[in-house]
């Protein structure tokens, strides 16, 4: 693959553009590019598509810029009262933000928008020409995944939004880059999160305000930066046994690893996870109990499983809104629909050398906390 500066040269080239709008996400797109030519041994499939997906949002950045360069109106924009998901990944978080992108009266970010938000939805005219295309390479190739729900105008996490920043753990899951998941893990989100809500009021504009719904595990890591961009935030934080949470996320980065390279190192995805979440927990445990605790609703997995509804009017009522009649059956007609998707066969967790007695050791604080966060128990079923 080029040199980071070769792929910003070509993203320029392409789009006849050249203003990044700042220079944030230079180191970022360094480390990345340096790891992904130096560590990942990508198949050419993963040659083509990673450099596809970089790219992709360097293209995407220039476009944004270009934009607010033509309607610096849309700076204007106010996002107001966000609510974000910052849950563990495979914690049926998934699911609660497709429960709540049923709501009318909310705004959500979707699929075909997270990696390609310009032009403005607003500005399109007739059917967005972006709905059910995949937007690169390494999209075309995972689009018939059934690890997560899906549907063409689908809830999409914040990743590729945080990808125009090259700040993003999407890179994680699509490669094995462990000099660039050290650095991400130590990095200052600020910037990433600012230009995040720079995007969110590019989509909001010539549209009606309402309030956004958004989720990325990978918020966790990154909740004092996040704060500083979204004072005013609120965050749903779903709850799972960690031990069932390693397993299926490491399983799930095989299986688009897998893809992209010949050489996969399972135990590398076991605990690059492992020390990864551990480490998201016990800095969401600190930013909860310094005095933020009271913004946060938390839902355990098997409560959701049990009752989706009566969650998400819960978290509702904590937020001080109604649940409207079409909602509450946009909802369940949702959930009807999805409760037969595949299910996913657990590996020996072996495969990924996960020892279990020494995942609960990691995770100890948190299964304490969660008791108190989000009781749940099976005599309550």
């Amino acid at each position: 693959m080029e040199h980071d500066k070769d792929l910003i040269a070509i993203a320029r080239r392409d789009t006849g553009l050249d203003d990044f709008g700042g220079d944030s996400f230079r180191e970022g797109l360094e480390q990345l590019v340096t790891s992904l030519n130096t560590e990942a041994r990508l198949n050419a499939i993963g040659e083509h598509a990673l450099r596809d997906r970089i790219l992709l949002h360097l293209r995407q950045r220039l476009m944004v810029e270009d934009w607010y360069r033509r309607h610096p109106e849309i700076a204007d924009e106010e996002i107001r009262d966000p609510l974000f998901g910052v849950s563990l990944p495979r914690t049926g978080s998934t699911a609660l933000s497709f429960l709540l992108s049923s709501d009318p009266d909310i705004r959500y970010l979707r699929v075909w928008e997270s990696s390609q938000p310009c032009p403005p939805p607003s500005t399109v005219e007739g059917p967005d020409p972006r709905r059910g295309v995949a937007a690169s390479a390494a999209d075309e190739h995972l689009k018939d995944s059934k690890r997560t729900p899906s549907g063409i105008d689908g809830a999409m996490e914040c990743q590729d939004l945080m990808a125009l920043d090259f700040k993003s753990q999407i890179f994680l899951a699509l490669a094995q880059v462990p000099s660039y998941a050290t650095w991400l893990l130590e990095a200052d989100l600020t910037e990433t999160y600012l230009y995040e809500k720079r995007v969110l009021k590019l989509l909001q504009w010539g549209e009606p305000a309402r309030p956004w719904r958004l989720k990325a595990p990978t918020h966790l890591l990154y909740l004092d930066a996040l704060d500083k961009a979204f004072p005013d935030a609120r965050f749903v934080m779903t709850h799972r046994d960690p031990t069932d949470v390693m397993l299926s996320v490491a399983t799930v980065y095989a299986d688009i690893i897998e893809k992209f390279t010949d050489h996969v190192d399972y135990r590398y995805i076991g605990e690059l996870n492992v020390h990864c979440w551990s480490e998201g927990i016990r800095r969401a445990i600190d930013f909860r109990q310094r005095g933020n605790d009271h913004r946060f609703y938390d839902i355990h997995f098997r409560a959701m499983q049990r009752d989706p509804l009566g969650q998400v009017r819960g978290l509702y009522a904590w937020l001080g809104q109604d649940v409207s009649p079409a909602f509450a059956e946009a909802m369940r007609a949702w959930w009807e629909s999805n409760q037969s998707a595949e299910r996913m066969t657990k590996p020996d967790p072996s495969k990924f050398g996960l020892d279990f007695d020494a995942v609960r050791a990691q995770f100890a604080d948190y299964r304490t906390h969660m008791e108190t966060w989000a009781p749940f128990h099976e005599t309550a079923a």
